[in-house]
């Protein structure tokens, strides 16, 4: 069985998260009715759209109410699309590039070039696996010291090449593991902070996913970042903070709705620049439309930044993330 096959096992397979439920019993009395139909003379045409209309609006009552806690559940949906999944439409010549020249090559993080819509990019972004041995590979997508030092590899082949950069950000964070940390995971992290703080390219990043902590922000100091609708951002999961606060993480619900961690959440704090429109029921329902949107925004996006200088763009990056937050003084 090949990885193409395996994925599609795994998608027969799939168990709808909770509040999904109600829609996929609809979804499946559809299905039914057109194994009758296609193996009789009955036409069962106007049953079955009645059934196709009451499930969409089944899922726009749920997915116009999701707390939270829930849109971090279709943060980490197991279909949810990764970034090869997107550059397969978006950017279908693109040439990956491997190793940091250093240590070793790491599946947490893609990097390489190709085109979008006819403008050269360098792309970044976290990938996760969908099958168990795809996922030990790719280490859950979550990248060792030697994965941030590719993309940083690649981040200052970009700017030599005067090439804009896109990120694509999903992970739970970096790898926390003893070898990580031996191989100086937070300088990594740090080092890249730093460049992508000077460089004098236009950055895009996307969170398509889980944006967690430092392990996102390491390719996610942009000059214009971006989430999409059902995905999360923030500097530790709801489990590890219920953890902490409540000591039990039978409390990661509470703390996900107390966090701030949605798209439109934090675009109200100004944390992020914007929120990209996903289709009814999350991305994983249809990735050609979610592809669409996402590459629309990205070419949108790239054409503005395309304008500004140099000494503009690192200007822009800098004061963007200086006046993140407020604060207060008691004098």
């Amino acid at each position: 069985m090949n990885s193409q096959d395996k994925e599609q096992t795994l998608v027969s397979q799939y168990r709808a998260v909770d509040f999904e439920k109600p829609i996929e019993e609809i979804n499946a009395k559809i299905e039914e009715l057109r194994l009758v139909e296609n193996g009789s003379e009955l036409d069962l045409a106007e049953e079955i759209k009645k059934l196709q209309l009451r499930s969409e609006q089944l899922t726009k009552d749920i997915f116009n109410k999701l707390n939270a806690w829930q849109i971090s559940k279709l943060a980490r949906h197991p279909l949810r699309p990764y970034t090869l999944d997107y550059l397969k439409l978006i950017c279908p010549d693109f040439i990956e590039l491997h190793g940091d020249r250093h240590y070793a090559d790491d599946a947490a993080i893609v990097t390489g070039l190709g085109r979008i819509d006819d403008i050269k990019v360098v792309i970044i972004g976290h990938q996760k696996g969908r099958t168990t041995k795809a996922n030990l590979a790719r280490n859950f997508g979550m990248p060792r010291p030697e994965g941030y030092r590719k993309a940083q590899r690649v981040m200052l082949l970009a700017e030599r090449f005067n090439l804009p950069i896109v990120t694509f950000i999903d992970t739970p964070g970096a790898y926390p593991g003893i070898d990580a940390e031996e191989r100086g995971q937070s300088e990594a992290i740090a080092s890249n902070l730093c460049i992508m703080s000077g460089l004098k390219v236009p950055i895009i990043s996307i969170v398509t996913g889980e944006g967690g902590s430092g392990g996102a922000l390491a390719i996610g100091l942009s000059n214009k970042v971006f989430m999409l609708e059902y995905s999360i951002y923030s500097v530790i999961s709801p489990e590890g903070c219920a953890s902490i606060l409540w000591k039990k993480q039978e409390a990661a619900q509470e703390a996900a709705n107390a966090m701030n961690i949605t798209a439109k959440q934090l675009l109200d704090l100004q944390v992020i620049d914007g929120v990209i429109d996903e289709p009814l029921g999350g991305a994983h329902r249809n990735l050609d439309e979610m592809a669409s949107n996402l590459k629309a925004k990205i070419v949108q996006e790239l054409k503005v930044l395309s304008e500004m200088s140099a000494v503009d763009l690192v200007s822009h990056r800098k004061n963007k993330f200086a006046s993140i937050g407020q604060f207060t003084s008691n004098n």
